[in-house]
């Protein structure tokens, strides 16, 4: 127990500002310096109840000589690169790659002619899109519209087949048009599309199927003849058969295999049978620029 008597002060407190404080990170040490003048009878028992407070908490003075200059530098460039990738020095610039989007004659020139020609503007802008058609991304779709089908005066042995998409195709829509197609003249050269001998789909539904091989095989065969390559021009395509005999269940298979392609994959405008000219086909016009190959089939 302590009695305090009104005498003056036997120990002074002097409290010192640490000089080590960062103001960055507001970093204060937990204890302030003191500089006591305790009499000696009071220094052992002073002593003895500050050792027992550190070992109770066990407090620890923060060294601030390790927050040197490279822990600011680290701060400074993540703070860098939570700013994006967008720099008002740099403009829109990839800090991976390095590759300016900012500089681009061609696509200047295009801008640059919109407001005194636009005609012009549109005109160089299609072009770009037939140059680069296969290097830009975009969502290719089918068509929610009806495939629309017309004959005009074909002839099994001797004529064209016309197709219009609504867009140029792309590779992988070239590729499964001409898979499509090359399928179509497999099964039809080999005589599967005969409606001569359609015994199971002429049989009743209520009665368990039978097959007559006999009858089968007595049936006139109809084949394939030949067939040429899918020529491409921009949204347009044709390809010339022989189908030799007349058979429309050979047509009818190959609509019902465009018409599903043009629901889920590519959208088809309209499909012609027969026909020496189309709209906007150029003939003998091969010019890749134009969108223009020849695909075998």
């Amino acid at each position: 127990m302590f009695v305090l008597n009104p005498s003056p002060p036997f120990f002074q407190v002097t409290i010192r500002t640490p000089q080590l404080c960062y103001q960055q990170f507001h970093h204060y040490p937990p204890f302030l310096n003191v500089v006591n003048s305790i009499p000696p009878q009071f220094d052992k028992r002073v002593s003895e109840f500050t050792t027992k407070a550190t070992q109770k908490h066990q407090f620890k003075m923060p060294n601030f000589e390790h927050l040197d200059e490279e822990e600011y530098d680290s701060d400074e460039e993540d703070d860098e690169e939570d700013a994006g990738e967008f720099s008002g020095r740099r403009g829109f610039k990839g800090e991976e790659d390095g590759k300016d989007y900012d500089k681009d004659p061609e696509f200047a020139d295009i801008l640059g002619s919109v407001v005194d020609n636009p005609e012009k503007a549109r005109t160089k802008m299609e072009e770009r899109l037939r140059k680069k058609r296969n290097r830009i991304l975009h969502t290719k779709t089918g068509s929610a519209t009806p495939m629309k089908v017309t004959f005009k005066k074909f002839e099994f042995s001797n004529s064209y087949i016309w197709f219009e998409f609504y867009h140029a195709p792309l590779e992988k829509d070239v590729a499964l048009i001409c898979d499509t197609i090359r399928s179509w003249h497999i099964v039809g050269r080999l005589g599967g599309c005969n409606s001569m001998n359609m015994q199971l789909s002429q049989s009743p539904l209520d009665k368990r199927p039978s097959y007559d091989a006999v009858q089968g095989a007595n049936v006139s065969p109809t084949t394939f003849y030949n067939i040429g390559d899918l020529e491409v021009q921009d949204n347009l395509a044709r390809i010339w058969v022989d189908i030799g005999t007349s058979e429309p269940m050979l047509l009818d298979v190959l609509i019902n295999a465009l018409t599903q392609i043009s629901s889920d994959y590519l959208g088809i405008k309209q499909v012609v049978f027969g026909g020496a000219e189309f709209e906007n086909w150029i003939e003998n016009y091969t010019s890749e620029d134009a969108g223009c190959s020849v695909h075998k089939i």
